[in-house]
């Protein structure tokens, strides 16, 4: 078949709207951030899916890790990212436009030119899975969760939110306090909503963990649930969204089966034996020599790879900054010298990555190069309480070709520790006013990335530190990882593009003492906090990505992890027995994943038949 990512910058149509009142109240049924949604009102299906796909089938898809919950709004307890199946939104994001949504459970909003209020109307056909109508009252007591709640990373999406007003049983109204931009209007059009009468009947609590399957309105129901190791979800016969333009074609799976792996290399044997049916596959080494078995040379397993505008974030080695010593940058920025990234992508990672060197891979809104236009417009606001070689040098992360790094990195390296107080006696990293010896723990979920940090343990002790690697279960590591119980944890950010109030809660001073924040690092820096409502409060697309890089230039300066590893590639592998359209969406690859749930692909008898003969 043929994947192809279509171009982010593709020409869109004019929106004709439901009409535009002349007090300045857009009505409509669709909202877009930047720019105008591709559709009109009367559109029939989005351009990726086949509306006349067969149902039927079944579908196993392949999970890491585990889960101890089905409630995703509070902190604690780890729920399966699969449960967006059971869930429908206000709006849909199609997933070849970037911040658009289209009508769900709603049909159409309203919000007027200063962007402060939205109004969603509902649809009157819109229902829970007992029938039960939704209704205004049912977003309204969502919204009030969340905000009372939820855990701190989902409440900052909605922070900007000052009222709500129920106007009706399929109206309501919610205003927020960021005005002339859509940044929180489309947070809320992408809200879930939840069943008010369900979850405060029966003693159930939407505060506390459960693995009680959950009343849903979606695409999908619960059947299965055996925790840490396996999901099962069956298609909704009635689903009352089932002919609208923005589910047509979608859904064509009688049942989605998640399996869950504690292992990696189990998991990928597991795919090999055909236990699953789709892999993305994110270990080079598997890549590179894992497919060469008779399955996939005689083409029953189909191989895939092509440019992705998945936008992901960072992944590296982050560093406590509420702990010493990663509270001084200067011990952070040593840290730097000490990892042999180039011999590790060579040698380990059969040469398939490439180096992070932004908060924002691979996008229009990391820097690169020396600051110029409007990003360095606002950057001059803050000279002289930055560093000048922000402007004058672009950032780059040192270079190490061998296990061991070179004497200049190793040196530089030991001139940053003694500048921040440390020098080595008698072979160990001492503090030079106590004689304490420095020592931290590696956080890690798998030990799939030891091979990946043991050359950082091994230049850390060339040095004189004594560092140690800790592997812990999934539930382990996030509890730690929530409770800010960590020296160094290998972690990766996801990436909501564009940028908007969600960088308050990562990067922002007020979330940095919040347990289960997404401020993971600590980070408390005033120049931060101001850029990062500037990027919040850009009024076109060019303004927010011009507020990014710059926001992404300061936080690379700031060394708060040592980054890893970003792939421009997208890798999968999957058992040949789909069917699926000749457009594929840009943003995803169209089946039930981990990371989007608008699956367009559909058992093909034929192959199914051929590939159960084969087996």
């Amino acid at each position: 078949m043929r994947l192809a990512a279509a171009a982010l910058a593709a020409a869109i149509a004019v929106l004709p709207t439901f009409g535009a009142s002349a007090d300045g109240i857009t009505i409509s049924h669709a909202i877009a951030e930047f720019g105008e949604p591709k559709h009109g009102p009367d559109f029939a299906h989005l351009d990726y899916a086949n509306p006349d796909a067969p149902k039927g089938g079944r579908v196993t898809i392949g999970a890491g890790g585990s889960f101890d919950t089905l409630n995703s709004l509070p902190l604690g307890g780890e729920w399966p990212r699969s449960i967006g199946l059971l869930y429908d939104t206000l709006m849909v994001e199609p997933q070849d436009e970037l911040s658009v949504y289209y009508g769900l459970i709603a049909e159409s909003v309203e919000y007027p030119d200063d962007r402060s209020w939205i109004v969603f109307n509902l649809r009157p056909e819109a229902r829970f899975h007992d029938g039960t109508p939704i209704t205004a009252e049912d977003v309204a007591w969502t919204l009030e969760m969340i905000q009372a709640h939820a855990r701190p990373f989902l409440k900052s999406f909605y922070e900007d939110v000052t009222s709500i007003q129920v106007q009706g049983e399929h109206r309501i109204r919610i205003d927020v306090s960021t005005l002339d931009v859509m940044k929180p209007l489309v947070r809320l059009a992408a809200m879930t909503v939840w069943p008010r009468h369900w979850w405060t009947s029966e003693g159930r609590d939407i505060t506390r963990s459960t693995i009680e399957p959950p009343m849903g309105s979606g695409p999908y129901r619960l059947t299965r649930v055996e925790p840490g190791r396996d999901l099962v979800y069956e298609r909704v016969e009635d689903y009352w969204a089932a002919d609208l333009p923005v589910r047509r074609g979608f859904y064509n799976f009688d049942r989605i089966a998640y399996n869950y792996y504690r292992d990696r290399d189990i998991q990928f044997e597991a795919f090999k034996a055909q236990e699953y049916d789709f892999r993305r596959e994110f270990t080079s080494r598997n890549w590179a020599t894992g497919y060469e078995f008779d399955a996939a040379e005689d083409g029953l397993l189909k191989r895939e790879q092509f440019p992705t505008v998945n936008f992901s974030g960072l992944q590296g080695f982050f560093m406590n900054t509420r702990r010493a010593p990663f509270d001084d940058i200067r011990v952070r920025e040593a840290m730097q010298y000490l990892y042999p990234f180039e011999w590790v992508n060579a040698n380990i990672m059969f040469g398939l990555y490439k180096r992070t060197e932004s908060w924002f891979p691979n996008s229009p809104y990391g820097a690169s190069g020396l600051p110029e236009g409007r990003e360095l417009e606002i950057l001059e606001r803050f000279r002289g309480r930055l560093p000048q070689e922000i402007f004058t040098e672009p950032f780059q992360l040192p270079t190490n070709n061998e296990p061991n790094v070179n004497r200049s990195n190793l040196r530089a390296a030991i001139a940053l520790m003694r500048e921040a107080g440390w020098e080595i006696r008698d072979g160990r990293m001492v503090n030079a006013a106590t004689g304490e010896p420095l020592s931290f723990e590696i956080l890690l979920r798998s030990s799939g990335l030891e091979p990946h940090t043991q050359p950082l343990v091994r230049n850390l002790e060339r040095v004189g530190i004594d560092s140690s690697i800790r592997v812990v279960d999934s539930a382990q590591y996030q509890r730690r990882y929530q409770d800010r119980d960590f020296d160094m944890i290998s972690f990766a950010y996801t990436f909501f593009p564009p940028p908007g109030t969600e960088m308050r809660s990562r990067f922002g001073s007020e979330a940095a003492d919040v347990n289960g924040s997404a401020n993971l690092i600590g980070i408390s820096d005033p120049v931060i906090d101001e850029l990062i409502e500037i990027v919040v409060r850009a009024p076109d697309l060019e303004s927010k990505q011009a507020a990014s890089r710059a926001l992404d230039r300061v936080m690379m300066r700031g060394h708060y992890a040592v980054p890893h590893w970003n792939n421009d590639t997208a890798w999968i592998a999957y058992w040949d027995r789909f069917g699926f359209p000749e457009n594929h969406p840009t943003y995803d690859f169209g089946l039930p994943n981990t990371i989007a749930f608008q699956p367009s692909w559909w058992i093909d008898p034929e192959k199914d038949m051929m590939l159960t003969e084969a087996r």
